[in-house]
């Protein structure tokens, strides 16, 4: 049933839930929550909602049902597909979690940490660490992200090769469903096969079919030795056949496996204070490998020197370094971790967030940058990434001197030059951003038209009003 309300009366109503404290009206306070960083999207709202409790979320998407409005679930907005932006035509309410910020229980014996939904990343990895446990998830935005957008967007981070994406890392939620009806899937059971995993439904859905207001997630043992080593190399190839090696004799122990170009490496060095390369000579390509051992540090040094050295004698390493201390290998990460921010000084930048399958990651990137320089000859293209799990940040800089909106003006087209080479290697044109508003018309027209027409179905059937985050992810 339909309730009528004048828009004064619908707002009013929706602030009543909250409190006048958790609700922001003023066009100064809401501005914040109406782009993504990048700056691709901006949108309007009247209105920004923060709800303490799952049933104050309840009560929202209750009264949002009723009366026909539109719902945009905020998590930390670290977003980079504009999935967490309003349309333009300020109707949409947002809702941020951002009050529902709490670890709700830690179970070190059944490995499993409860949070709500807007807990920060970096507080659930503390929660763990307070327990001699590792919570996995590990991202250059962990400060501020929060675990309903990282669950929402299955975001996988720098630790895919070894514990998978957060898909891998959660065993149960907790979910308000655009009716207000809630959802308790807050399962502890790491094996359960009865009927239909509604859970897999939501992760990834990206705000969709509902707002996931809390989680079971699985922490680890904490390794008892690590080390990193940075690592020249002379191509991709050479990159692909040290990820062989190092997967044959490490096993489990190979934790991350991250490839990285020249070009990066000089805008890393050039615009991030405190940065510096490890290696004095200069190397076309780089590896960061990073071993963790349930054993000791010792164990986990040795196995890297042995690796290296059996990939020197192989003719597959041109030169590297090995961390001498836990400082050292959080300075070889922060290398990695701050190559997207180095990109900006340079520029405009447009990105790409894509996954082929490992063995293919030479011929993919040798192909795209040809492709992006028959269209672009100038570009600085800065592609660097998951090597062990397939996925790669293809960005590419303005030329020197280019204008910044004439070149970003050309998203579209370099992004289908580069898509189209993805389509090639049977990849994926979103990896871990999810697809938000940036991949949805690209999304529907490259997957199998069943497929689209399933996902259009289990939208119908979840969000019948259509009020859930519209226009993000599926048309």
């Amino acid at each position: 049933m339909t309730v009528t309300m004048s828009l004064a009366e619908r707002l009013r109503a929706f602030v009543d839930i909250v409190g006048e404290a958790n609700a922001l009206t003023s066009a100064h306070d809401i501005k914040p929550y109406l782009m993504e960083n990048r700056g691709l999207y901006h949108g309007a709202s009247p209105l920004v909602l923060k709800p303490g409790s799952t049933h104050e979320v309840s009560a929202i998407l209750k009264l949002a049902s009723e009366t026909g409005t539109s719902i945009v679930p905020v998590s930390g907005r670290t977003g980079l597909v504009g999935g967490q932006v309003p349309r333009e035509d300020g109707h949409d309410v947002l809702l941020s979690l951002e009050r529902m910020n709490k670890i709700r229980e830690v179970d070190p014996v059944a490995d499993v940490i409860v949070a709500d939904g807007g807990a920060i990343l970096a507080d659930v990895q503390k929660a763990a660490e307070a327990h001699d446990r590792l919570f996995p998830l590990s991202l250059g935005s962990e400060g501020s992200c929060r675990i309903g957008g990282n669950l929402a967007t299955n975001a996988g981070g720098t630790a895919v090769l070894a514990y998978g994406n957060m898909r891998q890392l959660c065993l149960g939620l907790e979910v308000v469903l655009p009716t207000g009806e809630i959802w308790d899937g807050l399962r502890r059971l790491k094996k359960d096969n009865s009927g239909y995993d509604l859970r897999d439904l939501f992760i990834g859905a990206e705000g969709t079919l509902g707002v996931i207001t809390g989680a079971v997630l699985k922490m680890v043992p904490r390794p008892r030795g690590r080390q990193v080593a940075y690592v020249g190399l002379a191509s991709p190839d050479a990159a692909l056949a040290l990820f062989e090696k190092a997967s044959q004799r490490c096993g489990s122990a190979l934790t991350g496996f991250e490839l990285m170009p020249r070009i990066g490496i000089e805008f890393t060095t050039k615009h991030i204070p405190g940065v510096r390369d490890p290696l004095a000579s200069i190397h076309p390509w780089y590896a960061l490998v990073d071993i963790s051992t349930s054993d000791s540090a010792e164990a986990a040094d040795a196995m890297m020197h042995e690796l290296l050295a059996e990939a020197h004698e192989a003719g597959l390493v041109s030169d590297a370094a090995i961390a001498s201390s836990i400082a050292q290998q959080d300075a070889f990460w922060h290398l990695r971790e701050s190559m997207s921010e180095a990109q900006r000084p340079e520029g405009g930048s447009i990105k790409h967030d894509v996954s082929v399958p490992i063995s293919r990651i030479p011929a993919f990137l040798a192909e795209a940058d040809a492709a992006v320089h028959a269209l672009m000859p100038d570009a600085r293209i800065c592609a660097f990434g998951h090597l062990g799990d397939g996925n790669i940040h293809y960005n590419i800089s303005q030329p020197v001197g280019a204008d910044k909106a004439a070149f970003i003006a050309r998203w579209r087209e370099v992004n289908a030059v580069v898509h189209a080479v993805v389509h090639k290697h049977t990849g994926s044109i979103s990896a871990e951003h999810g697809v938000g508003q940036l991949k949805r018309d690209e999304l529907a027209a490259s997957r199998p038209a069943i497929e689209t027409e399933l996902m259009r179905r289990i939208k119908q059937a979840f969000d019948p009003a259509g009020i859930m985050n519209p226009g993000k992810v599926i048309g």
